[in-house]
């Protein structure tokens, strides 16, 4: 089973609109979806439409509408304590696949809101021996940056292997810290903040990306899953790195693409996969969640496995990016 863990969860509002969002005019939707979000809630629900089994840790009330709605998706939640009302993230979609995104920061937190949020994943984790424990998203405001490091090192000392995808100074104090995460799934733009690259020129170039990656890999990350948009993503570890490219693609949302992505790294990590297949399937479930409105989790009858392609690529031993990474200043 998969363990999502979602510090800051959201209400996710999908307006889609018929013809591109001019600034300042008046637009009529084609249609508005209301879904539950964040991170880790997304990686929870594209488990249950692939049939694995999942447990969702996240601080809501137990009585909330949000819980409800994901049971009768099939998510089961263990709810923590909540601070406030749950954030609102509005996106905004155009035909031609451009989304807009407004993002709000979420109910404050205290120091023993996380702590009790931990004590419930640590405790999850203990009963449930998931083969994999995400932890995903943005920080709740007052949450120090190192908080999933804390947790990470928690979890190793437990024996579970965690993944993260997370960004900005979280991203940055993990791998600052002592833990070494199994997995984590930075974008071009992401991976770019802590290498000191460039994220455009990481979209233009994988063998470039994953150069990056190899800085971070096995050293401060088991593996390092680069999600590149269009161009597709790059996998290193240990033993090399690869590059797929996605199949042709109509793309409708890129919102829950990334978390896609991550989940079909997973799904065939728990099959026993070798890497390029576990890349193979992170890229087709991302496409396949492009192609779909809002944050609709893809199903295996989506996914188009067989049309990734896969390369290796050979990679020097030294990084292509020049100066210190941020979080080494």
């Amino acid at each position: 089973m998969i363990l999502t863990v979602t510090p800051n969860p959201s209400i996710d509002r999908t307006v889609m609109l018929p013809a591109t969002l001019r600034r300042g005019a008046v637009h009529r939707a084609d249609a508005v979806l209301f879904q539950p979000g964040g991170k880790g809630v997304n990686i929870s629900r594209a488990c249950v439409a692939a049939g694995v089994p999942t447990i969702a840790v996240l601080p809501v009330a137990a009585d909330d509408s949000f819980v409800a709605e994901l049971g009768q998706m099939g998510v089961q939640v263990r709810p923590a304590p909540p601070t406030g009302p749950m954030r609102i993230n509005l996106t905004i979609t155009e035909p031609d696949g451009t989304t807009t995104k407004i993002n709000t920061a979420g109910a404050s937190v205290e120091q023993h809101d996380l702590a009790r949020l931990a004590e419930i994943v640590l405790g999850v984790a203990a009963e449930t021996r998931p083969g994999w424990v995400v932890l995903a998203g943005s920080l709740p405001p007052g949450a120090p940056a190192d908080w999933y490091a804390g947790v990470g090192a928690a979890l190793h000392a437990d024996g579970h292997r965690f993944a993260v995808d997370t960004s900005d100074a979280p991203l940055a104090a993990l791998l600052d810290g002592n833990v070494v995460p199994d997995l984590i799934k930075p974008n071009a733009e992401e991976l770019a903040s802590v290498t000191a690259g460039d994220p455009a020129a990481f979209e233009l170039d994988p063998a470039a990306a994953a150069a990056a990656a190899a800085t971070l890999a096995g050293r401060l990350a088991g593996t390092v899953l680069a999600t590149l948009g269009a161009a597709g993503a790059v996998l290193v570890d240990a033993d090399g790195a690869w590059h797929a490219t996605p199949p042709p693609t109509t793309v409708v949302s890129t919102v829950g693409a990334g978390d896609a992505s991550l989940f079909g790294y997973l799904l065939a990590d728990l099959r026993g996969a070798a890497a390029p297949e576990r890349l193979a399937s992170a890229v087709a479930y991302g496409a396949a969640a492009a192609g779909l409105p809002g944050t609709t989790p893809p199903t295996p009858t989506d996914v188009r496995t067989a049309d990734v392609r896969v390369s290796q690529l050979d990679i020097p031993p030294s990084p292509l990016t020049e100066g210190t990474p941020s979080w080494q200043n």
